[in-house]
């Protein structure tokens, strides 16, 4: 195992940044994890599990986000045909991280309505 990490943060503080306006959720979620969170019922939710799981995979690299030089929106939540959730490094993220030989990153999200998780463990 190269890493594991564990994030856990309040849906209203997400809920708070995104409803003062445009800029954050584009600085933080991919296209594709906007489209999806916004067809959710409860879509403050999706996007505090997934920013919670951008942040366990940092911290399972060790490096926390001010070390890594990544962009969180170049880390990507997926959700499959059967709704389980999988983590994509995309844009820079993919290319910076290419050398470290990630055979695999398992993720998982719960969130409920005052607060979202997520565990990141890298092979």
């Amino acid at each position: 195992m190269r890493g594991i990490g564990t994030d856990i943060i309040e849906v209203d503080r997400i809920a708070a940044k995104m409803e003062k306006g445009q800029g954050f959720r584009e600085l933080v979620f991919s296209p594709l994890e906007i489209a999806y969170c916004e067809k959710q019922a409860h879509k403050y939710e999706s996007y505090a599990a997934r920013f919670a799981a951008k942040e366990a995979f940092l911290k399972a690299l060790g490096t926390g986000w001010s070390g890594s030089g990544i962009h969180f929106n170049e880390i990507e939540i997926r959700n499959n045909e059967a709704g389980k959730p999988d983590l994509y490094l995309i844009g820079n993220a993919a290319s910076q991280l290419a050398g470290l030989n990630i055979q695999q990153i398992f993720v998982s999200l719960s969130h409920v309505k005052s607060v979202a998780m997520a565990t990141v463990v890298i092979l």
